[in-house]
């Protein structure tokens, strides 16, 4: 009754030695070889002169009547389109960004509604090209009605090529960031794993605003500084330590 039990249990033995014995690693679950790495990050960052400007424009009008409100604005908003094309703004470079009727109450010191009148809110966004002329502009909407300017913000139409160019030095940073740990623990760099980038510039923002007033315009063109713009990006890359 013994004896096919220890035949089994040689057979097993044997095939146990086939398997180790050819050449080829054996993997087990959960046993995986981990490789030892290193990862960095690098930025890199290159400053531009903006070549856009991109502007939110509004005129807020009331009315004791809602058709009133909104052919005050109309009249209005027509008078600060013709203003800004006369200043070479493009008629595509021009969306409505915002439109809205509201009604409005007026009380007394005993809190008894005295007025009730309609408010139309029209805004829109402007696209400015020649950002040297950016003063003039705000100065010829105001004068024309506007009463709602806020917004200003800046940007680089193209950024391919300081991108790249700032990319280069953020691979150029991490490298060398890797080397100078390598070198300070003592351990040499190997194959290199992985390498990823993302960009982190933004347009510039400019805090102008005029009021909710009555318009009338400036005394003088309005000073623009449209300054320089960082074309951020940063990479990650991952080496092999030997």
């Amino acid at each position: 009754m013994k004896k096919p039990a220890q035949i089994f249990a040689l057979v097993f033995l044997v095939v146990l030695l086939t398997i180790s014995c050819s050449g080829e690693p054996v993997a087990y679950p959960g046993n995986e070889v981990q490789r030892a790495v290193i990862t960095v990050t690098g930025s890199g960052q290159v400053f531009v002169i903006p070549d856009v400007a991109y502007i939110n424009i509004g005129v807020r009008s009331t009315g004791d009547t809602v058709v009133e409100a909104i052919a005050q604005s109309n009249e209005q908003a027509q008078a600060i389109q013709f203003a800004l094309t006369q200043k070479g703004i493009e008629e595509k470079d021009i969306q409505t960004s915002n439109f809205n009727v509201y009604q409005q109450s007026d009380y007394d010191y005993q809190g008894n509604p005295t007025r009730t009148y309609y408010s139309v809110e029209n805004t829109v966004y402007v696209t400015v090209m020649k950002i040297d002329k950016l003063g003039d502009i705000l100065d010829a909407v105001a004068r024309s009605g506007a009463n709602n300017i806020y917004g200003v913000n800046f940007d680089v139409q193209d950024k391919s090529e300081a991108q790249k160019v700032a990319r280069e030095l953020a691979v150029q940073a991490a490298q060398k960031q890797a080397q100078e740990l390598a070198a300070a623990a003592g351990i040499e760099l190997g194959e290199l794993l992985s390498i990823s980038s993302s960009p982190t510039s933004t347009a510039q923002y400019y805090g102008y605003g005029y009021g909710m007033g009555g318009g009338g315009g400036m005394d003088e063109s309005v000073p623009i500084a449209s300054g320089q713009m960082p074309i951020n990006e940063q990479v990650e890359i991952s080496y092999e330590i030997r």
